[in-house]
């Protein structure tokens, strides 16, 4: 009986300590994510101004930001709805922007395999930029022994601040936006929040070639109706980045 209590309390102390590491990873998640969260506030106010500006009632304004939850689309959908371009034309728009998605969901893959179904889709809906940036970085700091099963809330922490920032954020936007002064150039909170995201990413000469390709061909097709300039950069940029490793990678099999 004694050993059977003894087994009890050991699994409850286990049981117990892996809440605390779970807890704590989830509000470490939500203090790495803070800075960001200044150039994310603006960035959220400022779709809710163009949304209500463009014509979208209050409620569609929002659940755009529950549903879709991803600022660039929102931006360009709504900015091509104003506009009145066609319809396939935003769709398609939206969803070339959205392919980067594909492309860090395959780099988080390794880290998420072991988990269930619930979490994944969890874990696919509050992907972001920013929340990418900050969950990658913790799965890639860690030691190849160490259990991820904790990093995993730290990810959570990371998306749901970011997601509860985003969420108030438009709402200000879409309720009080014409409130907001306009000497305040709350502009400037979109390129800060991107370059910031993107400055610590370019870590090799792929990732700094597909921002620089991406760059050039953004600025020279920046004229092009219903922001196909945009879908061009994009793909230029995907296309540069993945030849560019795939040279890579032969060159280092070739010295090998």
């Amino acid at each position: 009986m004694r050993e059977l209590n003894s087994r009890i309390t050991y699994h409850e102390n286990i049981v117990y300590n892996a809440e605390i590491m779970n807890l704590s990873s989830f509000f470490s998640g939500i203090r790495a994510q803070l800075p960001i969260l200044l150039g994310v506030a603006p960035f959220g106010m400022i779709y809710g101004v163009l949304a209500r500006s463009a014509g979208l009632p209050p409620e569609i304004a929002q659940a755009m930001s529950s549903i879709v939850f991803a600022g660039s689309s929102q931006f360009i959908g709504t900015t091509l709805f104003r506009e009145s371009a066609p319809f396939v034309v935003i769709v398609l728009t939206t969803f070339v922007v959205n392919l980067r998605h594909a492309l860090y969901s395959a780099s988080l893959a390794p880290y998420v395999e072991s988990l269930s179904l619930r979490w994944k889709i969890l874990m696919a809906y509050l992907l972001t930029d920013e929340g990418y940036a900050v969950g990658i970085a913790r799965y890639q700091q860690l030691p190849s022994n160490e259990n991820v099963g904790s990093s995993h809330y730290y990810y959570l922490g990371s998306a749901m601040a970011l997601w509860t920032t985003w969420q108030i954020s438009t709402a200000i936007g879409v309720f009080f936006g014409a409130q907001v002064p306009a000497p305040w150039g709350l502009d400037f909170a979109l390129p800060i929040t991107f370059i910031a995201i993107m400055i610590p990413a370019l870590a090799d000469r792929p990732s700094a070639l597909a921002a620089a390709v991406a760059a050039v061909v953004a600025l020279a097709a920046h004229d092009l109706n219903y922001k196909l300039g945009l879908i061009i950069a994009a793909m230029s940029g995907i296309i540069a980045g993945l030849i560019a490793e795939r040279f890579t990678k032969h060159r280092v099999e070739k010295v090998e």
